[in-house]
Order: structure tokens, then sequence, then C-alpha cells
């Protein structure tokens, strides 16, 4: 009861204080006022301290640090590619629907020309074994492996939408699945081979006049 009573005291002292201090920066606020007043006839009590406003900073620019990307522009002609032939490999039959799926609609939405989708057939590999290591070897036990395959080939790429292309679809290449990518290119015509060899042997077998 003793320490209840004290801190009840404590607070009351404290509440007293506060009510003085207030009255007191009343009082010197209103006086300063009017002293303002007094020496300046054009600003009688109109003297105010600057209100602070609380205003939320949204950052909408760009970053000072930010650097655009330089665009490299070089002479070299961009590959060009007859056809790209993928084909994947897995023991998960729905696994390879469903990539096959998302792999023809990602070239769908790049607008590639779709060639052949098509199932090859299945590779099956047995193996027969002992069914225990060190007896019975009349019994014996077969043990399957089933490989499923996707075949799908895109026609007339360039190289910039070849190589994106299969980043994209190798990035989101399923566990236990493999890739295989066969790319036909088209080359230009070497010089060495443009005009037929037999024409300038003709030309210098001719007898001379």
């Amino acid at each position: 009861m003793g320490s209840a009573a004290c801190v009840t005291r404590s607070l009351r002292t404290l509440l007293r204080v506060l009510q003085s201090t207030q009255q007191e920066s009343r009082i010197l606020g209103f006086g300063h006022c009017r002293s303002i007043g007094w020496r300046r006839n054009d600003l009688l009590c109109s003297t105010k301290l600057p209100s602070l406003t609380l205003t939320a900073a949204l950052h909408t620019g760009s970053p000072c640090c930010a650097i655009p990307p330089a665009i490299r522009v070089t002479e070299e002609p961009d590959t060009l590619y007859q056809s790209v032939a993928v084909l994947v490999k897995g023991h998960d039959r729905a696994v390879l629907d469903s990539y096959e799926f998302f792999a023809t609609l990602a070239a769908q939405e790049l607008g590639i020309t779709i060639g052949k989708v098509y199932e090859p057939s299945k590779k099956i590999e047995r193996f027969t074994l002992l069914k225990s290591v060190h007896i019975f070897k009349n019994h014996r036990v077969q043990y399957e492996i089933r490989t499923h395959y996707r075949y799908i080939e895109l026609k007339h790429l360039t190289g910039s939408t070849a190589d994106v292309y299969l980043e994209y679809i190798q990035r989101n290449l399923p566990e236990g699945v493999a890739m295989d990518v066969t790319k036909t290119a088209i080359e230009k015509l070497p010089d060495h081979i443009k005009e037929p060899l037999w024409s300038s042997l003709s030309m210098q077998e001719k007898p001379s006049l």
C-alpha cells in the first residue's frame, strides 16, 4: 500500500509540473506576440511559427545510377536456319506431353513456324538379373526401362530468334528429361564454286591461233 501511495503522489506532482509548464509557455508566447506588435505596427501579432507538415515522398523517377544498355550494331549478318529440330527424351510420358504443349505454345507466341510434331517409337531395354546374388540361381527378376521421345521441328528461323527460344525452353526443361538440338543452317555459296570449273579449263585448253 505504501508503494502504491508513493507512485500516485509522484504521478500527481508530475502532472502539476506539466500543467505549469504549459501555462508558462502560453504566457510567454502571448507576451512575445505583444512585444512584436509594439515594435512593428504593420505586423500586430501576425508572426507565426512555420507549420511542419508531414508529406509522403513517392519517388517515381528513374534512378540516377541507371545506365541504359548499349545496343551493339554489327555489320555481320544474322545466321539463317532452315530448320531447328528439338528432340527430348525421358521416362515419364505425361511429363513429355506437358513439355510438348509448353514448347509448341512458346513457339506460337514468338511467331515461329512449326513443322513436324510427333512421337517417335519408344525404346525398351530389359535386364534379367538374379533375384538373389548368392543363392537360388533359378529365381530371376526382370527390369524394364522405357524411354519415350518427342520430336519438334521448327522452320525458317534467324539466329537470334533460335537462341532466345532454345534458351527459354532449356531453362524450363523438367528434371529427368534430356534434349538434343539439330540445326540446319543456310550458308552462302563459296566463291570458288560459283562458276563451274570446266569453263575455266576449257578456256585454258583452247589452242592458240
